[in-house]
């Protein structure tokens, strides 16, 4: 499936914006990101397993709030850098 991946994470990917990985749930697909781009799921997933506060994650257009949220093989996955200030 696509996944548009922020720029922050772009030197993980050679600098590509869209890549294809697969997997049946979010865990699945960023294990998969992460065989195809070492090091890129530590800077989404935390040491205790859940997303990171500062990172989010879209299927079709809806947030997945968990890594046990199902995908399909046709879904649209975002990983976006949720920004923050005042």
């Amino acid at each position: 499936m696509k996944v548009m991946i922020c720029s922050v994470l772009h030197s993980y990917t050679g600098g590509q914006p869209v890549v294809e990985a697969a997997g049946t749930s979010v865990a699945a697909l960023l294990d998969d990101l992460e065989r195809r781009y070492p090091g890129m799921r530590f800077r989404i997933v935390d040491e205790q397993g859940g997303l990171r506060p500062y990172m989010r994650v879209f299927v079709n257009r809806s947030q997945a709030m968990r890594l046990d949220a199902p995908l399909g093989e046709s879904d649209e996955v975002h990983i976006l850098q949720a920004l923050a200030g005042g």
